[in-house]
């Protein structure tokens, strides 16, 4: 996940407009939050662990000054959660400072680590993000150069922002995996994860930043250049139609709300059960759920009610609250009682949520639970940028869709089957990574990817 954004707008107040671009991304990372601004090329950074709004305040954005920033809210896939892996991260280098955010993982981050303390470089975290940094900040040929050079590097998926020598910077791997926009703010650009932080600017959605290539903007406004080659189609993450993105972001020029709404209109016609109420698995499930109801004429109905502020803080429950489980998130409504209920969420990773809400609804009085998934099982480890980097933790992994569902304790189970998904895009199926869904990667994969390979071993 992880979300970015960057601003140049020299006569404007580009960390309060970094704030709250990136509080439109907060979705993409709830971990931490940071902003950097340039100042006539000198660096500020401030980042820190929690929400944007844990981590800034009035007088701290009003310490922030410059006229171009860069923001990110982190959701880890590789290094620990903690604060030295916060970004923006600020690398100062033999050749130029740098302030970086990235969302995506590299698959040669072992590598490239080895090769930069080769030259000499000591890294200070365990993140992918620092190596990108520091092999720009350390080349001294001019930036774009060093930055599509940094490209040819790199393997995996990366879409960055980056301030520099006075210059904001945006580029994605060849591949274009994980997302990335321009805006226009009036004469300003604008880069960020998703269109919705545009939305939220009243900048205007210009288009997408191609796959490999690499963007500048400074004092005489946008230009653009292929850093490194696109590979065929591109491959955008499946997973950000499925899931991520918000509902209200286009991609490829298709809304991800009326995308998700598709989505459940072909699982009704494929997989029908004659039931008395389509309850979403909220918030995630809800689109899927309108469309399911809207075209199998089953009423929707609220039968579960999230708090939405699980999650979005360091202080964990004590031991009597753990065993309440899953009602910290989730809690049934009365309407389902006697009834034969469809509960319709957007995807099953590990099957732990899933059983526990199938259960709660048992216990609050539902006759029959029906689980209906706007998506195919996934049966693969994602190896760039979603937490699940190994088979053992997927419940659908060499199972077979009735032994999910006696795992999940449902009346019954069906998945949206891939050409479904893929119709209710809109978009051809190569350009798409579907990896998770097919076990058919974009580009060469390690057998296993640990999140925490960097960490120091633990002290015996």
């Amino acid at each position: 996940m992880c979300g970015v954004l960057g601003i140049r707008a020299p006569k404007r107040d580009v960390a309060r407009l970094a704030y709250f671009g990136l509080f439109a991304l907060q979705h993409r990372g709830q971990e931490s939050a940071g902003i950097a601004v340039s100042d006539h090329g000198r660096l500020t950074a401030l980042r820190d662990m929690g929400l944007v709004t844990q981590v800034f305040s009035e007088d701290k954005l009003q310490g922030l000054h410059g006229e171009a920033a860069i923001a990110h809210c982190r959701y880890s896939t590789t290094g620990s959660v903690a604060w030295q892996n916060a970004q923006p991260l600020v690398q100062h280098g033999a050749a130029r400072t740098v302030a970086l955010g990235h969302n995506g993982n590299l698959l040669n981050t072992t590598e490239l680590r080895a090769a930069l303390a080769d030259d000499g470089v000591k890294l200070r975290t365990t993140s992918d993000t620092e190596v990108i940094a520091a092999l720009i900040a350390h080349d001294e040929r001019p930036l774009e150069e060093a930055v599509a050079a940094a490209m040819r590097r790199l393997r995996g998926a990366y879409t960055i922002v980056l301030l520099a020598e006075g210059k904001l910077v945006g580029f994605r791997d060849p591949d274009g995996i994980r997302p990335l926009v321009i805006g226009l703010l009036g004469d300003d650009y604008v880069l960020a994860s998703e269109s919705c932080a545009l939305d939220l600017l009243g900048a205007e959605l210009v288009r997408e930043v191609a796959p490999g290539e690499l963007v500048v903007v400074d004092e005489d406004g946008l230009r653009a250049a292929q850093g490194v080659p696109a590979h065929e189609g591109g491959a955008l993450c499946i997973f950000e139609f499925i899931y991520f993105g918000r509902p209200d972001s286009k991609l490829r020029g298709v809304e991800l709300h009326g995308a998700r709404v598709r989505m459940g209109e072909r699982l009704a016609a494929e997989a029908p059960v004659e039931a008395d109420m389509v309850v979403p698995i909220p918030d995630s499930g809800t689109p899927a759920a309108i469309g399911f109801a809207r075209a199998s004429g089953i009423p929707f109905n609220e039968g579960l009610i999230k708090n939405r502020y699980v999650g979005r803080t360091f202080i964990q429950p004590d031991q009597a609250l753990r065993e309440h489980g899953i009602k910290t998130k989730f809690n049934p409504l009365a309407e389902v009682s006697g009834k034969r209920v469809v509960v319709v969420d957007d995807s099953i990773v590990r099957g732990t949520t899933t059983r526990k809400i199938v259960a709660m609804l048992y216990e609050e009085g539902a006759t029959e639970v029906h689980v209906r998934v706007s998506s195919p099982p996934i049966v693969s480890p994602c190896y760039y940028g979603i937490d699940m980097a190994s088979e053992e933790e997927l419940i659908a992994a060499g199972g077979s869709v009735e032994d999910v569902r006696r795992a999940i304790g449902a009346t019954s189970l069906a998945y949206l089957s891939l050409e479904g998904l893929q119709s209710a895009t809109r978009r051809p199926e190569e350009t798409f990574c579907r990896a998770c869904l097919t076990k058919r990667y974009p580009t060469p994969v390690p057998e296993r990817l640990e999140k925490h390979r960097f960490e120091p071993a633990p002290a015996r």
